[in-house]
């Protein structure tokens, strides 16, 4: 089987193995989306996230980039001081954690993204924290691209039929 074939088919038929609701912070609450993991079979992950109510930046018809990170720990409470740095068990320069993951492209506040990671596997971001933060990372500056503000945060925890993530409906309120 054709791998963009595989990785369609496993996004529009299969159950996520792991996800994260990502919730906005106390500045920006209407911040809310889904991140799904998908373990493969041979190795990595298939990340798809969706998100919804990203800030503009100053001019709402220009795409806005946000930071994008796996963070150490599995707790959003509050304005999410508690998830700690970026996941980078390997101990290498910024970026190159492990935590480190594509910016997210938003555009009228909404942002779809999937990508495959090699690298991650499930046990390794189970009960840790995806981070939004404020602004682009720049993949330079030690130790996070001076990614700024976390303004959104949700824990990854494994998918099971109690949590199963239902598609996003704008209409829900």
């Amino acid at each position: 089987m054709e791998t963009k074939s595989y990785f369609l088919s496993l996004l529009s038929n299969t159950e996520p193995d792991a996800v994260a609701v990502i919730k906005g912070n106390d500045m920006y609450p209407d911040i809310n989306g889904v991140v799904k993991f998908y373990v493969l079979p041979e190795s990595g992950i298939l990340i798809a996230t969706e998100v919804s109510d990203l800030p503009d930046a100053g001019d709402e018809d220009t795409p806005t980039f946000f930071a994008f990170h796996i963070h150490e720990t599995g707790n959003c409470s509050g304005n999410f001081e508690q998830t700690g740095l970026h996941y980078n068990p390997d101990q290498v320069p910024h970026p190159e954690h492990a935590g480190d993951l594509p910016p997210l492209l938003s555009n009228d506040g909404y942002a779809w993204t999937v990508f495959y990671d090699s690298f991650l596997t499930l046990p390794m971001i189970l009960n840790r924290s995806v981070v939004i933060h404020q602004n682009p990372d720049d993949f330079t500056t030690q130790p996070s691209g001076n990614a700024g503000e976390k303004i959104a945060c949700g824990v990854i925890l494994k998918n099971t039929e109690a949590m199963s993530v239902q598609p996003y409906n704008d209409d829900e309120n």
